[in-house]
């Protein structure tokens, strides 16, 4: 009887493990197999195929020299910047508006996070249309009278960026408001009651309690957003395919570009490893900081 208690102790024991052991090894293989793989390529003169003849920084070197890359580096600080800071501000509009208990809360939140539930290419490919001027906005606008308005963003080149934050907006900031709404229906009711009975106004109660603890949610929309803003390939291509010209280049589509159009692998690689350092930079101090604030 002890044995068959100790074998059935011991694969209850191991059946976790076994259970899990082929998903972390499909992991281990197919992402950070990769990841290293993609950082050896970085150093080497690989071309239309991989190759190992060593080159030291001399991807990065040239990396660095090209206008396209500046380009892109552009491009992702503009977009980063409003797509982030938008978003946060109307996802927590939003969130406040429905925290107020609102009739129709129910169908309201939805209507939000749908656009979430749609992927990007569905997005960029909806706004490609509503956005050119053939077929789109200016078109309707036109038809129904107003012969002189005019809205080309989407074929002009120094505005062409901004309408890729206007469809990431659209498609992210319900999710964001999501994130908010969860962490405002999380505060505890009588820390507000209290700050009302002391009189604080309602610009106060949000300024100096609400919003501060707020703050483990800030912080996760805001690496989720830049992880999305940085990595946006599918967007790019649905929506303006990196045009006009280059006007939307983006690192993700300069390194599929380099990678698999130009057969400049070395150097398509360098451009993944500098996103993923990006990343990592934002990724290492929010888990640390969420590790951190366990243990304490």
């Amino acid at each position: 009887m002890a044995t068959q208690a100790d074998f059935r102790t011991t694969l209850q024991d191991w059946l976790p493990k076994l259970v899990l052991a082929p998903s972390f090894a499909v992991t281990l293989v197919f992402v950070y197999g990769f990841i290293l793989f993609t950082v050896v390529l970085s150093f080497t003169g690989s071309k239309m195929l991989p190759r190992y003849d060593w080159v030291g920084f001399e991807n990065y070197e040239k990396l660095f020299a090209l206008p396209a890359w500046s380009t892109a580096i552009t491009n992702i600080a503009i977009f980063a910047t409003l797509y982030i800071t938008i978003c946060t501000v109307i996802g927590l509009m939003l969130a406040i508006f429905l925290d107020q208990k609102i009739r129709g809360e129910g169908v309201l939140r939805p209507i939000y996070l749908y656009p979430m539930a749609l992927s990007f290419i569905v997005t960029g490919t909806a706004w490609k249309w509503f956005l050119d001027p053939g077929i789109g906005l200016q078109r309707i606008m036109q038809d129904w009278g107003w012969e002189s308005f005019t809205f080309t963003w989407i074929k002009d080149s120094d505005m062409a960026i901004y309408t890729i934050v206007i469809a990431a907006v659209w498609q992210t900031s319900g999710f964001v408001m999501a994130m908010f709404l969860a962490g405002l229906r999380g505060i505890d009711n009588e820390i507000l009651k209290a700050a009302q009975i002391d009189g604080a106004s309602n610009w106060q109660l949000y300024r100096r309690i609400v919003i501060p603890l707020l703050r483990p949610a800030f912080l996760s929309a805001f690496v989720i957003l830049s992880h999305l803003a940085i990595k946006s390939y599918d967007l790019v291509i649905a929506l303006t395919g990196g045009g006009p010209g280059r006007a939307t280049e983006m690192p993700a589509t300069f390194m599929y570009s380099y990678t698999f159009t130009r057969n400049q692998m070395g150097i398509g690689a360098s451009s993944a490893v500098i996103m993923l350092m990006t990343i990592a930079a934002i990724m290492v101090p929010y888990l640390y900081a969420e590790l951190k604030e366990k243990k304490a």
